[in-house]
């Protein structure tokens, strides 16, 4: 699993607050330098889920940015097993101070209670990349012209559907579509879900909101991520608004070099 060679990469994203919602409770944070990405879809009325989301990913930030200092000298030789482990505790440990973040929040002003955030994020050492997983925001990897979902929704839906309990086409109608069985924040602690994925020249990795993805199907996912990156961020939000904009919508579209 080693490897010295440090993939470059860069990023495109956009943000928006949809057609029908008054407050964009979407966050995310993209910073090439770092090789971190983030998206966060906060819930919770009076403008809590802003906080929540806008909270997490600062937390997530400060704590992999401290992480990666301290870590420096161990990730100079590349992802082997023991740092590849390290950087997914890492990660791991991150979205939990931002979920004990979150939840001492709401603790000390109780209009904020019960308010959480989804977190999807990518962080790129060498040629790997790290992703942490929340709730049903999702991380895409587009290689070879096709499009793979890398997260799994923390939703009843998605639970439902990988018991057996329900069909595909039961889901699309189901009235739990939006209850998220993992958040960050609503408690003082949460299962995170991590990952390690080899980065080959030319993936593209897209992180967004089930304000995007809900209105997605993941075969068209490739072909809407091939042009230049700007513009694709900005179409996959006209098209979420297009079909329906019913919430926030946000994109963060990940080029490796």
């Amino acid at each position: 699993m080693q490897s010295t060679h440090q993939r470059e990469v860069r990023s495109f994203g956009a943000s928006d607050i949809g057609r029908f919602r008054k407050v964009n409770q979407d966050a995310y944070l993209r910073d090439d330098d770092l090789g971190l990405y983030v998206v966060a879809d906060g819930m919770g009325g009076h403008a809590a889920g802003e906080v929540a989301s806008l909270e997490a990913v600062d937390t997530l930030y400060g704590m992999i940015k401290r992480g990666l200092a301290s870590m420096g000298d161990k990730l100079s030789s590349g992802i082997t097993e023991d740092n590849a482990r390290a950087a997914c505790r890492l990660v791991e440990g991150a979205v939990q101070a931002a979920t004990y973040m979150v939840f001492a929040m709401a603790e000390l002003d109780r209009e904020k209670s019960g308010m959480g955030t989804t977190i999807s994020a990518l962080l790129v050492l060498g040629n790997h990349a790290v992703i942490g997983q929340v709730g049903d925001s999702r991380v895409y990897q587009v290689r070879g012209g096709k499009a793979v979902q890398l997260t799994e929704d923390h939703t009843l839906i998605a639970w439902e559907l990988k018991q057996g309990l329900i069909t595909p086409e039961q889901a699309k109608h189901s009235p739990h579509k939006n209850i998220i069985t993992r958040a960050v924040g609503n408690r003082d602690y949460v299962q995170v879900d991590t990952s390690l994925v080899e980065l080959h020249p030319a993936d593209r990795y897209l992180l967004c909101s089930d304000g995007l993805h809900g209105y997605l199907r993941t075969e068209e996912i490739a072909h809407l991520c091939m042009s230049d990156g700007q513009s694709v961020v900005e179409n996959l939000i006209h098209i979420a608004n297009a079909r329906g904009g019913k919430d926030n919508i946000t994109a963060v579209l990940v080029e490796v070099l």
